[in-house]
């Protein structure tokens, strides 16, 4: 599996809705993040009546034989607490920051996952750091809280060199469910996505399988997530599955200078917006998230010709017919 080429995109499902503009912790916006791709403890999601997923499932199709080797990678955000004890500028006492875990299960053939499900546990404990910083002696504490949970991956012959994959992935962290939702979210997988890789195989898209698949495609149950061909276009050896619906093979736009993490939104219009933002504004960023100060910083020192490219690209023309009607 080529990481490479599937990083980019990846990052930007992972870190989708992370703080959104005018991106000060201040505001309401920032104070309740990560409605994607989350994953609750299974104590919590049943207390809820399952409101609040726990689990998400992910199913697609190999074709190849029996020796094509599948890996999968687990990638989500762990929420950490970060807490001044010294408040000193604009920025919150209080703040939310993240940890990107990977959890990547060991490479096994179909042949195998078709005869025995293989399952990889991952477990992050409770953590607490100190961080002095500014000749004031203002200290930073994070803290991380327990997350448990559990990936597991299994194939299924359909017929001669086709598999079905099916990858399910659970928050197994001990909770009693009476916690409030805030609380919960401590302990829950954010953001949370799968890149599958196979060798000597080839993925199939569900979104344009070919005709004599298309009834085995539409029968895979996907939960949560949604897999799609990912790399460069025509290669089938990737496959990224993420909270966030996409098509095959997509793309970050070339002239994109860096993160804003709200893809709803176009890099001209956010850019412009935090160029208008007050010094007062400004300072608050800066004290509050090393992204969202490099957004910042990355912003203000664009050079005007890179704001041009933001403006509007044309990607590809098409002659008009002669006679329309």
């Amino acid at each position: 599996m080529n990481l490479e080429r599937v990083d980019q995109i990846a990052k930007a499902v992972l870190y989708e809705g992370y703080m959104l503009y005018p991106y000060r912790p201040s505001s309401v916006k920032n104070r309740q993040r990560f409605n994607f791709g989350v994953l609750y403890p299974r104590s919590y999601s049943e207390a809820q009546g399952a409101s609040e997923p726990s689990a998400m499932q992910i199913e697609c199709l190999v074709s190849g034989g029996a020796g094509a080797l599948l890996e999968a990678k687990l990638r989500f955000l762990q929420l950490q607490t970060r807490t001044r004890q010294q408040s000193q500028g604009t920025a919150p006492d209080e703040w939310e920051e993240v940890v990107e875990r990977t959890i990547t299960a060991a490479a096994c053939s179909v042949d195998e996952l078709r005869r025995a499900k293989k399952g990889t546990e991952f477990a992050f404990q409770d953590e607490a750091t100190f961080v002095s910083c500014g000749p004031d002696g203002t200290r930073v504490r994070r803290q991380l809280a327990r997350v448990d949970g559990i990936i597991e991956v299994s194939a299924q012959k359909i017929r001669q060199d086709l598999f079905k994959i099916r990858v399910n992935i659970r928050n197994n962290t001990p909770m009693d469910g009476s916690e409030p939702r805030d609380e919960a979210l401590m302990h829950s997988l954010v953001s949370t996505h799968v890149i599958l890789g196979v060798e000597s195989g080839e993925f199939v898209s569900l979104l344009e399988p070919p005709e004599e698949l298309r009834e085995i495609a539409a029968e895979c149950q996907n939960i949560g997530a949604w897999p799609v061909l990912v790399g460069d276009a025509g290669y089938r050896d990737t496959m990224l599955a993420s909270p966030i619906i996409l098509y095959d093979y997509p793309q970050i736009a070339p002239e994109s200078a860096g993160d804003l993490f709200d893809g709803t939104e176009i890099d001209e219009i956010l850019s412009l917006r935090i160029m208008t933002l007050t010094d007062e504004e400004k300072r608050e960023i800066r004290a509050s998230d090393d992204r969202a100060r490099q957004i910042l910083e990355r912003t203000e020192n664009m050079p005007a010709e890179q704001f041009m490219k933001l403006h509007g690209t044309v990607r590809g023309m098409r002659p008009l017919k002669e006679n329309i009607g």
